[in-house]
């Protein structure tokens, strides 16, 4: 199989925790890709039509794209305990995409648009989007975070890594003294370590 890489993502990088705490990382060649919405790579292209990362291109089926397709599927190969836990655990993992999503758009803001046509009540947005799932993972999720790992945990995991890579003076972590403590014990991890994004 190979995936369609770049290890800034934190999409991809949640899939590539995965791979680590599920030990399929040798089933996997890592194809390294430089894309942005305003300049897809046309490798990626061809594999995902919407030319985003991740894709998992596999030898006896359709590439898959998206997070949490891939996820589920690497799951499901590995035996798919990661997925039990019910629809809470989807929840979870939702909620973490959420904060992803809300990062990412921040960050392409800040960094591809001309700062003079940047949107003020837009980054406001997006700020609140995190900020208030962080909120919600500490009051109502703290649970399940500290039960059995599930795609929940890393996909919070890898969505907090993110926004401190991304967005170091967002304070996310104010308020959020469960969820703080949490995160930083899972960061320990070897999985998490392994798959940190360069500095610059």
């Amino acid at each position: 199989m190979k995936l369609f890489h770049a290890p800034t993502s934190p999409y991809v990088r949640k899939v590539m925790v995965l791979l680590h705490e599920t030990q399929q990382l040798d089933d996997v060649e890592l194809c390294p890709v430089a894309t942005t919405p305003v300049s897809p790579s046309s490798d990626l292209k061809a594999a995902n039509p919407l030319a985003k990362i991740p894709a998992l291109e596999r030898t006896d089926g359709a590439t898959l794209y998206d997070s949490r397709v891939i996820c589920a599927y690497l799951a499901d190969r590995a035996g798919g305990a990661l997925y039990n836990g019910g629809w809470e655990t989807r929840v979870l993992e939702a909620t973490a995409d959420g904060i992803m999503d809300a990062a990412v758009l921040l960050a392409y803001e800040k960094r591809l648009r001309p700062e003079d046509k940047q949107w003020p009540e837009w980054i406001e947005g997006q700020t609140g989007k995190v900020l208030g799932g962080c909120s919600a993972l500490n009051t109502r999720w703290m649970a399940h975070l500290k039960g059995p790992m599930r795609i929940g945990q890393i996909a919070v995991a890898c969505a907090l890594a993110y926004v401190d890579f991304r967005h170091p003076d967002m304070g996310w972590r104010k308020g959020n003294d469960a969820l703080a403590d949490w995160y930083a014990e899972f960061d320990s991890r070897p999985s998490m370590q392994a798959t940190r994004p360069p500095e610059n």
